[in-house]
């Protein structure tokens, strides 16, 4: 037990909880009532989806080790529970496990993982290093969880299930929530790491500019994406109140930030991961309801 404690504590369980919802909702909104329940696809797809994360996430610890020291000293690397070399055989086992998953169930979701997983290597790693600075490490998140997962699992599961190629309305909607959101994620991910960041000279926004800044620029973007969410599924009452019910919570959320305190800033991101787990959860209900609208008679 205290092997696998470790182990989760390695793959950042907030990640694998939003990529398992994600992947989740994306199958079931490709997913036709009228065709059979793939579960094993689904399945092997979260496999994929955990498997991948756990190398991005893992390799971005291996390459922060002295940051962490600062940063994140409770990680199992930093806090010395898991060695440099036990590190690398579960990311590079993650790697290869994801790989193999992936070109089974098709080649095209072969290449979103690679193309992921490359870009999750060069978010930490040298030459590219694209935590370096904000606007990079934004690109590459957003490019990673908004359009690469998202809208391409999407289109994944509706070639496999239903043999179409197209972007639905709500699925197209959710993406440009989820490319919105990401890039916020990986700015406010940034307000509680500066002082490791600035003594590495990390360019982040909160260090460019300041935490305040960072904090006001992304609630802007966040809100713009409730907005357009709001206004572009005017026809789906559940949807539409739904986002404007979450939209209510994440103001009320910001408010109960005092920047200055250490301990505030990390519990508010904490929440603010709430929120992307809250959208995808809205999509899912909705979908269940309209599949088997049993469920609200």
């Amino acid at each position: 037990m205290k092997t696998i404690n470790i182990i989760w504590k390695f793959s950042r369980p907030h990640t694998i909880i939003g990529s398992v919802i994600s992947i989740t909702t994306l199958y079931m909104m490709a997913y036709d009532s009228k065709n059979n329940f793939d579960l094993t696809l689904l399945l092997l797809s979260i496999i994929v989806g955990i498997t991948c994360n756990v190398f991005i996430v893992g390799i971005n610890q291996v390459a922060d080790i002295e940051i962490d020291k600062i940063n994140k000293p409770e990680l199992p690397i930093p806090a010395g529970v898991l060695s440099l070399k036990q590190a690398k055989n579960i990311v590079y086992a993650a790697l290869i496990i994801c790989y193999l998953i992936a070109a089974y169930i098709s080649l095209y979701l072969l290449v979103i993982v690679v193309l992921s997983t490359f870009i999750g290597w060069a978010y930490s790693m040298p030459p590219f290093y694209l935590k370096k600075h904000h606007l990079s490490a934004a690109i590459a998140i957003a490019s990673v969880r908004g359009v690469l997962l998202n809208a391409g699992g999407f289109l994944l599961f509706n070639f496999l299930l239903n043999g179409s190629s197209d972007l639905t309305d709500d699925a197209e909607v959710l993406t440009m929530f989820v490319i919105a959101f990401s890039i916020v994620i990986s700015w406010f991910k940034d307000l509680a790491d500066i002082e490791g960041d600035a003594k590495f000279k990390i360019n982040t926004l909160a260090i460019q500019y300041s935490p305040k800044h960072a904090l006001v620029i992304g609630n802007i973007i966040v809100s713009f994406a409730y907005l357009y969410s709001i206004i572009n599924t005017s026809g789906n009452d559940f949807l539409q109140y739904g986002h404007v019910t979450l939209w209510a919570l994440f103001i009320l959320n910001t408010f109960s930030i005092k920047i200055r305190d250490y301990d505030s800033v990390r519990k508010y991101y904490k929440r603010f991961w709430w929120f992307f787990f809250a959208e995808y959860l809205l999509y899912l209900t909705d979908t269940l309801i309209r599949i088997y609208p049993s469920i609200v008679n």
